[in-house]
């Protein structure tokens, strides 16, 4: 059982649908920062009506995917490469949303959906791992209705530098090193912007900063610590350290304005172009 003061970091006032979810299933399903605080703080900037189609990118252990299906009554397509959609559905089963959530096992450059078919594309801290492609966008929202919005929240700096700050590299008390490798991916809210206005799949671009993101994901990596249910060592002493001075959230979001690119990812487009035939 939870203790009180593990159950109090999960009720947060900034995340007031959140709230109500078991603190338990939370902790349980996780598989990083809390994704369902994240992914309320985007449906926040989203318009999100009953019925719509939405594709959750990387969707874990589909937390979010159930999310967005409990509080908008929208269909999720709950797609993400390293789970079992067979253990996503019987998570989804239990939740009592196996009409809306359709969990899925596929790798994000190749995405068997037809052209147009979402109404809203969603991903929560796992588009930096194949979004900083500076042509990923535009293939992705190849499978955006024009009109259509696409929405994500990564873990992100908060100011540039060059070397990598040196409380980020100290290895904590526990002896877990923030910084690796995969920490190249988190880019600023202006390095977002300007990606996206390079294409021309997109418009009314906008990228801001969660407030005290840092204390959330620290709270949270606080409250795995009590209960144990932590899958790797806590940064929350790294996250404690750095104050928000370089790490945090980014939220970006956009709108589909209906520009088709050619599917660079399609394994046939040779034999479509004539090249291969």
């Amino acid at each position: 059982m939870l203790n009180r003061k593990c159950i109090s970091l999960l009720k947060k006032s900034e995340f007031p649908r959140s709230a109500s979810y078991d603190a338990e299933w939370m902790l349980g399903n996780q598989m990083g920062p809390n994704a369902v605080w994240l992914v309320e703080w985007l449906t926040q900037a989203m318009k999100l009506q009953p019925g719509m189609r939405v594709l959750d990118l990387g969707c874990g252990r589909a937390m979010t995917s159930i999310f967005l299906a409990r509080e908008f009554g929208v269909h999720v397509w709950a797609v993400d490469l390293w789970m079992s959609q067979d253990n996503n559905w019987q998570r989804v089963q239990e939740a009592g949303l196996s009409d809306l959530v359709y969990p899925m096992k596929l790798e994000a450059h190749a995405l068997p959906f037809p052209s147009r078919f979402f109404d809203a594309i969603i991903s929560i801290d796992a588009y930096q791992y194949f979004g900083t492609d500076v042509l990923y966008l535009a293939q992705l929202t190849r499978l955006l209705r024009e009109g259509g919005y696409i929405g994500v929240v990564v873990p992100a700096l908060m100011q540039d530098f060059d070397d990598v700050p040196e409380h980020l590299t100290h290895p904590q008390s526990n002896g877990k090193v923030f910084w690796e490798a995969e920490c190249r991916s988190f880019k600023t809210a202006a390095w977002w912007q300007r990606h996206w206005q390079h294409s021309c799949a997109v418009t009314e671009i906008c990228t801001d900063i969660l407030p005290d993101g840092w204390q959330h994901w620290r709270d949270f990596e606080q409250a795995l610590e009590l209960s144990g249910r932590s899958f790797f060592p806590s940064d929350a002493e790294t996250l404690e350290r750095d104050a928000g001075r370089y790490i945090g959230f980014v939220r970006a979001t956009a709108k589909c304005t209906g520009v088709m690119a050619d599917d660079i990812y399609d394994a046939a487009l040779g034999f479509r172009v004539g090249a291969e035939r």
